[in-house]
């Protein structure tokens, strides 16, 4: 029945061009998608294979055979395109943040509760990784026990050089923090939807390594690593963050620190955790996301691989493939996108997702500026 729903996509880049991939390989039809200009949009279309390119967003919003819309544009679209889908009566699949504001995205919450029957989701797709999964259940079964403290990491190296640039380097364009929000928040939302918790207080410590850059001439795609001569750049004054380090407090009494980075030299995109609990803890990594370290004080440690046979009720369903083969990144955008369309075919408009909803991407960005607070005081920020 999913093959009833139609989908169009607004952005042509990296995000845009995966969330294509997922929908194809759920055999979920893609019948639009529009760009920053109408020549990009034309260009997607024929590369991927789209039937139509639209002009402009509001001729996508227009277009009464698209029942949802794929937000994969640059943050400062991502209120304005949220608002129009949902207020047209569209379905709204949102990459993070939905807002550059707390103030915007307090107003897409409110649309969401006021239109029941439209189904929105933010794509925090780490937390879909089958381990992560896993370690879900295992917290929810009791196997972990309190949790005592988290500690991880998310790092990154693509934006290493002085000469590497990207439209989230500019606060116009991804708000006043760049790591903590563009990965950051990943890391976030998984530990706190693995473990149930919630991030009560922040004290952060933010760096700009590289105060200055060098903005290419023309455009560059996102992870291009694209070669070009001393002349075809100019330097720009840098705003947003390349480092930063949180200590957090959670509701229950936990403890947690973390580091994310942009300019760790040999991390192409590592996201960690260590959750330490009474009975257990449970260590990942994301350059081994096929599998789950477990750890116990009082008898030999664990190393557990995705294999559908051998995990949890609870996480069982998000693996495709028997034990053994290989499942990453991409299976991420399947299980979020599953869980999206299956709410909307089955109606289930009163039920809670799996997926990250627009209340818990309102609450990553009272998060992102609690952080930016702290940074600009040097004091702990309590959220209330």
């Amino acid at each position: 029945m999913l093959k009833d729903i139609k989908v169009a996509i607004a952005g042509t880049g990296f995000m845009g061009n995966s969330h294509t991939g997922a929908l194809r390989r759920m055999e979920i039809p893609v019948v639009g998608i529009v760009g920053s200009r109408p020549e990009k949009a034309q260009e997607a279309a024929a590369r991927l294979n789209i039937p139509k390119a639209y002009a402009n967003y509001d001729e996508l919003v227009a277009d009464d055979e698209v029942d949802a819309v794929h937000i994969t544009t640059p943050n400062d679209s991502h209120f304005e395109y949220a608002k129009k889908a949902m207020e047209a009566g569209k379905h709204v699949l949102c990459e993070k943040p939905i807002a550059m504001s707390v103030e915007e995205s307090q107003i897409l919450v409110d649309l969401a509760h006021k239109h029941k029957r439209v189904v929105t989701g933010v794509n925090y797709n780490v937390r879909f990784y089958p381990m992560c999964q896993e370690a879900r259940a295992r917290v929810q079964a009791g196997l972990v026990g309190d949790v005592f403290h988290i500690s991880g990491t998310y790092l990154q190296d693509w934006l290493f050089h002085k000469t590497d640039y990207n439209w989230r380097v500019l606060s116009e364009k991804s708000g006043p923090l760049r790591v903590m929000s563009d990965i950051g928040t990943h890391w976030m939302d998984l530990v706190c939807h693995i473990t149930g918790l919630k991030i009560v207080k922040v004290f952060a410590d933010l760096k700009i390594v590289h105060e200055h850059r060098m903005r290419p001439k023309g455009e560059v795609e996102t992870y291009s690593n694209m070669m070009l001569k001393p002349e075809d750049y100019y330097e720009i004054e840098v705003d947003t963050e390349d480092y930063g380090a949180l200590l957090l407090h959670f509701d229950n009494g936990a403890r947690g620190v973390m580091h994310a980075s942009q300019v760790c030299g040999g991390k192409r995109n590592s996201s960690t955790f260590e959750i330490a609990g009474s009975k257990s803890t449970l260590t990942w990594d994301s350059h081994e996301p096929g599998y789950l370290n477990i750890g116990y004080r009082d008898k030999p440690n664990e190393r557990m691989i995705c294999d559908p046979a051998l995990m949890l009720e609870g996480s069982r369903g998000m693996t495709y493939l028997p034990g053994g083969h290989a499942e990453g990144y991409p299976e991420t955008f399947i299980n979020v996108f599953r869980l999206f369309y299956e709410r909307i075919d089955n109606e289930a408009f009163d039920l809670p997702p799996d997926i990250a909803t627009f209340d818990e991407a309102h609450y990553e960005l009272k998060l992102c500026d609690a952080i930016v607070e702290s940074n600009r005081e040097g004091r702990w920020v309590s959220l209330t």
